[in-house]
């Protein structure tokens, strides 16, 4: 699976556990830090969890493990680091107030 596909794929698992506002950013040409975020928001923090978690399995079935997952305890913000591509699950007060797409928006 490509790079661009995983980050596809993750998006549609985040959709599928009804997350908001889903989107791919392209951030290969800003940072070295990964080639695509993956940024998605819960209405809670059980439903940021849930969102995180199912992530999680899908791609633990599909052989990808994460490198770093950080935010399990509070759930206010969870990142999964996939190396090329680096997922973003925030709470939805966390996501307007740290405001990741005009941050890295091109």
């Amino acid at each position: 699976m490509t790079d661009w596909e995983l980050a596809k794929r993750i998006a549609d698992v985040a959709s599928e556990e009804k997350a908001v506002d889903v989107v791919v950013l392209d951030v290969r040409e800003m940072t070295v830090l990964a080639d695509y975020f993956v940024i998605a928001s819960g209405r809670s923090t059980i439903q940021v969890k849930m969102i995180a978690e199912n992530i999680e399995d899908m791609l633990l079935e599909e052989g990808y493990r994460a490198l770093r997952r950080e935010g399990f305890n509070e759930g206010r913000w969870i990142v999964l680091d996939y190396g090329s591509v680096i997922v973003h699950v925030f709470r939805q007060q966390e996501r307007e107030y740290y405001q990741l797409e005009k941050l890295w928006a091109s």
